[in-house]
């Protein structure tokens, strides 16, 4: 049984979005997002934290606020391989929301065909956070792979890059599906940041074109408590410079176990404008990339 005074309760997002100064291009997809909604979609006994209600309209209207047209909700943890939440908001939303589920290693051809119907374009590999995530290693996906591919299908991982810089390689070598990775590689500051010789690795294997990085969660891998995260900000700007053409933008709202003051979502978007201050290649990240990897 759980021990319930582990599961800490999560704070919940700041309502009131301001929207950055930046020009918004039509068709800018927010690529990482969760959605809860515990009386539908209740949460496993074993998980890391408890999210407050934040369910699909309500990140739709963070979306109108900042001017995105196009979201991902991301299975989270806490649902472990519990899709529903994930794959009801993209069914009903089909023009503006694509999901990534969570599987286990004996799924069927049959489950992610009806997956895809509803909305579904990847799988998730959490190795961080507990509770419920079925992987216990990666080296489990390579049975997997072959049945992903047919659909055109990607797996998104979140991982520390820095310890497993030979074992991500191996694998998106082996496996010949596209790869994102979720956090800027997830390698925190406080442990070398961008100096870490295994983080320095993953921007080669980005170069090398293994990777979709993903431009999020900038408060998960800084060691300063607020915006705007300076000591973090040279690990987007280099997954960027190595790997614009794959490069993905995602709010990771709404920001769970996020222990430190809350950051400001248009705040949070803004900074994009900062690291790519050039708009067309804005729009390469905000609506190019992610429209060919899931299928917008």
């Amino acid at each position: 049984m759980a021990d319930t005074f582990t599961i800490r309760d999560c704070p919940g997002p700041d309502p009131h979005p301001r929207r950055p100064a930046m020009v918004v291009p039509a068709g800018a997809c927010d690529t990482h997002a969760h959605v809860f909604d515990a009386a539908r979609y209740p949460y496993q006994p074993v998980r890391g934290y408890t999210p407050p209600d934040n369910g699909v309209e309500r990140l739709l209207a963070l979306h109108d606020a900042l001017g995105l047209s196009r979201g991902v909700v991301v299975q989270a943890s806490v649902h472990g391989t519990d899709n529903r939440a994930v794959l009801d908001a993209a069914a009903a939303h089909p023009d503006r929301l694509r999901a990534v589920v969570a599987v286990g290693a004996d799924v069927t051809e049959a489950t992610l065909i009806d997956m895809h119907a509803r909305g579904a374009r990847g799988i998730r590999l959490n190795l961080v956070d507990r509770g419920g995530m079925p992987f216990a290693s990666l080296d489990e996906l390579r049975g997997v792979s072959d049945i992903l591919r047919p659909l055109r299908w990607h797996v998104e991982l979140l991982v520390h890059v820095e310890q497993q810089v030979t074992e991500l390689r191996e694998l998106a070598e082996a496996i010949a599906l596209p790869v994102s990775v979720g956090h800027c590689g997830y390698t925190k500051a406080a442990r070398g940041g961008m100096a870490h010789p295994g983080f320095q690795e993953f921007l080669a294997m980005l170069r090398d074109g293994l990777f979709w990085p993903k431009l999020t969660g900038l408060y998960r891998i800084s060691a300063e408590p607020a915006f705007p995260y300076a000591d973090a900000q040279d690990m987007a700007q280099a997954c960027l410079t190595a790997a614009p053409s794959r490069c993905l933008w995602g709010s990771d709202w709404p920001h769970v176990a996020q222990w430190g003051p809350m950051p400001n979502d248009g705040d949070l978007f803004g900074l994009l404008a900062a690291w790519e201050p050039d708009a067309e290649k804005r729009r390469a990240i905000l609506v190019d990339n992610p429209a060919r990897l899931y299928g917008f």
